[in-house]
């Protein structure tokens, strides 16, 4: 029978995640030398080496990644418990730590703080911006408990839900050869510059598959300069003229003199889903439910009146 304590098994997890033991040790607010002990008990009870120290940074090794990997899946379970007596009381205190598409956060991260400090003082907010795959990512090795993306993912191992649709507008210079049209069409968009969100935003993925983007257009015409920000992109088309896609709750919220350059789509039903997705692991089911009505509480009308809307699905 095993002796493998759950200390040994969230030190094995902390060293895994900083491949490195002093960054580890400091992280479970532990010393190195405590950490490392604890470590070479573990694999002297197990009879293996999970880490191969000869290379910096450290590598688990082939043993030890299918050992980590149970240890999470341990690790996990072993704190429903608590989870699960919190949930049951409806308690709403402990962490909560959320990744956020950065094309969500500008406009929900303000409003989710400010409806946290109000309502639930106990709970400890952790927001970190991040792409879809870096979410996922997060969500699936317990860095992050949610995630809020454009779904739906199509990934088994999360849980979805729904939380909102927007649709997509468009902000074009007042030069821009179809300005003068209230509803566009792909080809509207191709007649000048089109400015992109740099290489593995979901929303660039949107944009290219709503215009349906041959790779010749993106090399030459529709494809000048690639930016992790909307307001960065919508600064250039002021400066340079052309267009750019913004999500419906962003673009409401420009000034005045901003609002006057945004466009719909032809069939305005082209747009995104937002949901909240989390891991079959988590058992935060009261805490999941008041996060989902604070996020539907902080939309403005013109995104809540969206709720039944058949939106094209563009991932």
């Amino acid at each position: 029978m095993l002796n493998i304590s759950l200390i040994q098994v969230q030190y094995l997890i902390a060293l895994d995640e900083h491949r490195n033991f002093i960054k580890a040790a400091e992280a479970s607010f532990v010393t190195q030398p405590t950490l490392s002990m604890q470590m070479k008990k573990l694999e002297e009870e197990l009879g293996v080496i999970i880490f191969d120290r000869s290379k910096q940074p450290i590598e688990p090794t082939a043993i030890g990644k299918k050992i980590i990997e149970q240890a999470r899946v341990i690790f996990n379970e072993t704190a429903q418990i608590e989870t699960i007596l919190k949930d049951h009381t409806g308690e709403v205190s402990g962490s909560l730590k959320i990744g956020v598409l950065p094309t969500i956060a500008n406009s929900l991260v303000p409003r989710l703080i400010s409806q946290v400090a109000q309502k639930y003082p106990d709970l400890k907010l952790s927001i970190k911006e991040g792409l879809t795959h870096e979410i996922v990512a997060d969500l699936e090795h317990n860095r992050l408990d949610v995630g809020i993306v454009s779904t739906p993912l199509h990934n088994s191992g999360l849980v979805e839900r729904s939380l909102y649709v927007e649709k997509f507008r468009i902000y074009a210079h007042p030069n821009h050869p179809s300005y003068h049209k209230n509803n566009w069409d792909a080809d509207d968009l191709l007649s000048d510059k089109l400015w992109l969100l740099s290489e593995g935003n979901c929303f660039r993925t949107q944009t290219i598959n709503l215009c349906s983007l041959p790779d010749e257009q993106l090399n030459h015409l529709a494809l000048n300069y690639e930016s992790g920000s909307l307001q960065t992109l919508k600064k250039v088309v002021d400066l340079e003229g052309g267009a750019t896609i913004m999500p419906e709750w962003e673009a409401g919220e420009l000034d005045n003199d901003s609002l006057d350059n945004l466009r719909a789509f032809k069939a305005d039903n082209a747009g995104r889903e937002v949901g909240i997705v989390y891991t079959k692991f988590y058992a935060k089911e009261s805490v999941i439910g008041k996060l989902q009505e604070m996020v539907i509480q902080s939309l403005p009308k013109y995104v809540a009146e969206n709720k039944g809307l058949e939106i094209i699905e563009l991932i």
